[in-house]
């Protein structure tokens, strides 16, 4: 992992490892991140703590400060809709089992996929996507990696463009929560639950994501991601501004993923996140209250 900058004092709050669709282990990621400078890390697989549980268990022995952290995919017809939960118990026995039902529609959503991709002529096997994953949680960046090792396509934007998004050619719907289950789930577990990267909500305009945000805080929802690698200064300021106008935590990540989301890269996502520690202390405050 080849990152060569000093970034004392900021933080990273939405990574994802080995344990979901990153292409770095926690392991690995907890060393990267000390090396640059950050100051807290948490990391926040799909629908599975694994990945936080192990870096949890390196705490000790580094400099550096880990959250407990998860990314919930909900259930949101109008867009794409997650939920991260910060400082959660990773071994809360009500959010694992709920997590085991939420894993087991993704593993058969997963082959539905391949079966419609082999539907579709592409030569495919399960296996291969499984080798992929290097033994973690399967899902769909997986799936679009194999696409791309076979030349089916260019890039991983491109086969959820065609095949695996929502329209596309190969897509399956699968069970979510909803995302008031999501947020009580996350609360329930001890954690701060947060609305992720917003912008994929694809609300019309601001108020309608105004409208959304009021709907989630009244789910128990205390923070939006303001900061992350995909947002444009607008959607920064918009979402600050909206949080800020809700009483809701401001909170910022990534959305590393290693090799399989190229062009981001840890603690400075494209180059100008500088995302500060004072959000950590922020959410810490907000558990005495949740």
């Amino acid at each position: 992992m080849d990152i060569a900058f000093q970034n004392s004092g900021c933080i990273d709050l939405h990574i994802h490892s080995t344990a979901s669709d990153g292409s770095f282990s926690p392991l690995e990621i907890i060393e990267a991140a000390r090396k640059i400078g950050l100051r807290a890390v948490a990391i926040t697989d799909h629908d599975t703590v694994d990945g936080s549980a192990e870096a949890l268990s390196f705490s000790h022995s580094h400099s550096i400060e880990i959250l407990s952290g998860i990314e919930i995919s909900a259930d949101f017809p109008r867009g794409t809709m997650h939920i991260l939960g910060y400082l959660i118990r990773v071994d809360d026995s009500d959010l694992r089992r709920t997590l085991e039902t939420v894993q087991d529609a993704r593993a058969k959503r997963n082959l539905k996929i391949v079966a419609k991709l082999q539907e579709l002529g592409v030569d495919i096997r399960y296996d291969e996507v499984i080798e992929v994953s290097g033994g973690g949680q399967v899902g769909r960046p997986h799936i679009a990696q194999v696409l791309v090792h076979k030349g089916v396509v260019q890039s991983v934007d491109e086969a959820f463009k065609k095949l695996l998004r929502k329209g596309g050619a190969a897509y399956v719907s699968r069970y979510r929560l909803l995302p008031a289950e999501a947020i009580q789930m996350i609360l329930r577990a001890g954690g701060v639950p947060v609305l992720a990267h917003p912008f994929t909500l694809n609300a019309k305009n601001e108020t309608e994501l105004e409208s959304i945000l009021v709907d989630l805080k009244q789910a128990g929802l205390k923070g939006v991601e303001v900061y992350n690698s995909d947002h444009t200064p607008e959607h920064k300021n918009r979402y600050e501004r909206l949080a800020l106008r809700h009483g809701l935590l401001l909170t910022g990540g990534t959305d590393f993923h290693g090799t399989a989301k190229p062009g981001v890269q840890l603690g400075i996502g494209k180059g100008n996140l500088r995302i500060p520690y004072r959000l950590v202390e922020e959410l810490k405050k907000s558990i005495v209250k949740v």
